[in-house]
């Protein structure tokens, strides 16, 4: 402790105060197996030595930029324009906090305010917030949006919502206390809505990549009084119909590919956006542009529902961080793209996904299992264990995809299959090489085959 200010003599004051003899003594209920006896904290380093250390680490990482990547699943490697870094990398954004004291804050608000309006935009709603952590907090702040707007007690989601996102609204549910429902959305654009439901919730695309039907789910969850909500892809909202205009009451999405980086998971972006009758249920904070005593344009929180303000028991949310340096980030990427740069990036993802499924699934024992139309991702389906597939293209020096039967090991249907995401700078170059080794890989399968009846796997 001897970071702390605190005297020996202060802390048998303290001690004393709360009737205890030993600092010890606080942690009696704690099993002794479970307490460290010290820590092992190797000798300090030079800075010439950590910097050499920190270098040998980071070349053990794969590089995404010298070698083919098809991972996504949510997080996708895109092409971040310079002046992302440079504008979010300034000190006056980049060391800044909330901005509690408008006076002082002009600049974060005004760029909070676009960023809400680049959002209202995108999904063609009338209102957004400032921000959530990602993707997944987005969804479950929205569930209790739709569950404070109707008194309704249970949410509706198909199963093809992404499993990350699930889990989180699972652990809402528990904390807050209301079911989730999980169901197939069958042929026609169906699912099992009933009057208990508060909300449907669907990914468009969805997780393993499909352009979903939005309008007739809509009409089906507002036919049964249920709020809709839309998860998408900013993305694809270049070439697809926004939520605005088939009826979603809520959009929700992760912002982590409007001109983010990977960065091993975070930190990420979610983004929410309503109607204007559920503005005052939005979590987080609201900024708004107006003018100040002199006419000049002036920028101010205009809405703050958080458990730290006054009327805190009618708080919407406990979300507190609006990730005002991503939003940032986000902002700069698309007013550097516009209307027709973002129509651009999502053609290509799309050309290409379709592009590296006709090739991919001509492969002999390869397959697509995602059903067209799709976006930037598809199911593959392979001859063998998806994660023998993977290890194969590493060795070539390939990112693969995601193993679905790990994330969906109950799914027969989704055995042996992978997930592969393109973006705009997944390369033609990229997919036939993909594509080349998935032939070496049946051709080398095909010449160690032990023969039929003496055991393997065809």
């Amino acid at each position: 402790m001897s970071y702390l200010s605190h005297t020996d003599a202060e802390r048998r004051r303290m001690l004393q105060a709360i009737g205890v003899d030993r600092l010890e003594d606080l942690y009696e209920d704690v099993p002794q197996g479970l307490r460290l006896s010290g820590l092992d904290v190797p000798a300090g380093l030079s800075e010439v030595e950590v910097l050499r250390l920190m270098q040998s680490k980071a070349a053990e990482n794969l590089d995404l930029e010298t070698r083919p990547s098809f991972l996504g699943g949510g997080a996708y490697f895109g092409y971040v324009p310079a002046a992302v870094g440079a504008i979010t990398g300034r000190a006056e954004f980049y060391t800044s906090y909330t901005p509690y004291q408008p006076e002082v804050s002009q600049g974060t608000l005004q760029v909070i305010y676009e960023f809400q309006s680049m959002i209202c935009l995108l999904t063609g709603l009338d209102v957004a917030n400032a921000s959530l952590y990602d993707g997944a907090t987005a969804v479950a702040e929205a569930a209790s949006m739709a569950l404070n707007a109707t008194g309704r007690n249970r949410v509706l989601v198909p199963d093809t919502l992404s499993p990350e996102y699930r889990r989180v609204l699972s652990t809402y549910a528990e904390g807050i206390g209301y079911d989730v429902d999980v169901g197939p959305i069958v042929e026609g654009g169906q699912l099992d809505v009933t009057e208990e439901h508060a909300a449907v919730i669907v990914q468009n695309p969805d997780f393993l990549g499909s352009v979903v039907a939005m309008e007739k789910l809509a009409t089906l969850a507002h036919s049964h009084g249920a709020l809709f909500i839309a998860v998408v892809d900013p993305i694809s909202l270049g070439i697809l119909k926004p939520p605005g205009e088939y009826g979603a009451d809520i959009a929700v999405g992760e912002g982590q590919n409007l001109g983010g980086w990977l960065s091993y998971g975070g930190p990420y972006l979610g983004f929410i956006a309503s109607t204007p009758n559920l503005q005052r249920r939005l979590p987080g904070r609201i900024a708004g542009a107006t003018v100040d005593d002199r006419g000049n344009p002036a920028y101010v929180l205009t809405l703050q529902t958080r458990e730290q303000h006054i009327r805190r028991e009618r708080a919407t949310s406990n979300i507190c961080t609006n990730e005002a340096l991503v939003a940032l980030g986000a902002t700069v990427y698309m007013a550097l793209l516009g209307k027709e740069g973002l129509r651009e990036v999502a053609e290509h993802a799309l050309q290409k996904a379709h592009y590296a499924a006709d090739r991919m699934g001509a492969v002999p024992g390869f397959g697509v299992a995602t059903p067209s139309p799709f976006f930037r991702e598809f199911a593959l389906r392979c001859p063998v264990p998806a994660e023998e597939v993977n290890r194969f293209l590493l060795s070539r020096d390939i990112l693969g995809g995601l193993d679905l039967s790990r994330i969906y090991p109950d799914n027969a249907s989704l055995r042996d299959c992978l997930l592969l995401g393109m973006t705009e700078m997944t390369t033609r170059n990229d997919i036939d090489a993909c594509v080349s080794a998935l032939t070496d890989m049946v051709a080398a399968r095909s010449t160690t085959r032990e023969p039929a009846g003496v055991g393997g796997r065809a």
